[in-house]
């Protein structure tokens, strides 16, 4: 493209300074020469109208790449990962119950669990007659107690009673644990309540029930440690007679290993309403037997 210079358009009546750029998107070295042939003119002092036109900027090419959102992928949860995520949830929550304060077991929560346990299959009048009176309850364990101090606390006259207890085949007091490894350690936590008192241990653990039948008719026996399905099991062969009984103590507030009550226990509640059932309700009701929670 030839260019037209500054006094040769001067002779052009009308027409201003008109500067061609080339088709080429990028800025040609003539382009530059117009420039400076207008810097020129302008440093003489002309006195003319002049024209001047910018340099028009070059456009983005079509070839340039816009800038794209970014968007940041999750990666997938593996079996193995939702496996760790299921445990580690386990573990807080047994960490929760393991800090948080335990609270003693009421007569009022016994009572709402024979409701809750008959409700599916006794009527109205049938729950109500499963009603303990409150009288029948002695004083709760508030946690302070060792099993030989509650013990004396709910029975101070038990020498009194032993003396005079020469029945065989029967208890005076009657202790219901979850196990019998539980059953051992209350057995040897209440020497100091027993004295020369007779205790058998009535779980299944190596001991045969037949076993269990003859030593309840050879000797007489004072207090009774046990799981309630042996004890169950006693009943139904003849070989233990609940009507001489006074003292009827759960193991109420003890926690296992998975921080679980006695009564948490599907097992060992079922046997335990079933144990209630074989004559323990009616003799609290008659008022001879007294139930403690520990």
């Amino acid at each position: 493209m030839q260019l037209t210079s500054f006094h040769q358009r001067k002779d052009l009546p009308g027409q201003g300074c008109t500067v061609r750029q080339p088709k080429s998107k990028k800025p040609s070295a003539h382009s530059g020469q117009v420039v400076t042939e207008i810097s020129d003119n302008e440093e003489r002092g002309d006195t003319d109208m002049i024209q001047q036109e910018t340099v028009p900027v070059p456009a983005l090419s079509k070839k340039t790449k816009q800038p794209k959102e970014c968007f940041l992928t999750q990666p997938k949860e593996t079996k193995e990962d939702a496996i760790k995520t299921r445990k580690r949830r386990k573990k807080k929550i047994t960490d929760i119950l393991a800090k948080s304060e335990p609270k003693p077991g009421i007569p009022e929560d016994l009572q709402k669990l024979i409701k809750d346990y008959y409700s599916s299959n006794r009527s109205v009048i049938e729950l109500e007659e499963l009603n303990l009176p409150d009288s029948c309850f002695l004083q709760a364990n508030d946690l302070t107690h060792s099993l030989s101090s509650y013990l004396k606390e709910i029975c101070p006259k038990w020498m009194k009673l032993r003396k005079n207890h020469t029945e065989k085949k029967s208890l005076l007091m009657l202790i219901i644990c979850s196990s019998a490894i539980r059953a051992l350690e209350l057995i040897r936590s209440m020497t100091a309540f027993r004295g020369d008192s007779k205790v058998m241990k009535l779980f299944a653990k190596h001991i045969k029930v037949q076993e269990q039948v003859k030593l309840l008719e050879k000797r007489v026996v004072h207090l009774g440690v046990g799981t309630p399905g042996r004890i169950k099991e006693l009943i139904k062969q003849d070989g233990l007679n609940l009507n001489p009984l006074k003292f009827l103590v759960f193991d109420w507030n003890w926690r296992d290993q998975k921080l679980r009550r006695m009564m948490d226990i599907p097992e060992i509640r079922k046997e335990v309403f079933e144990l209630l059932e074989m004559g323990v309700l009616d003799l609290c009701k008659s008022g001879s037997l007294k139930l403690g929670l520990f």
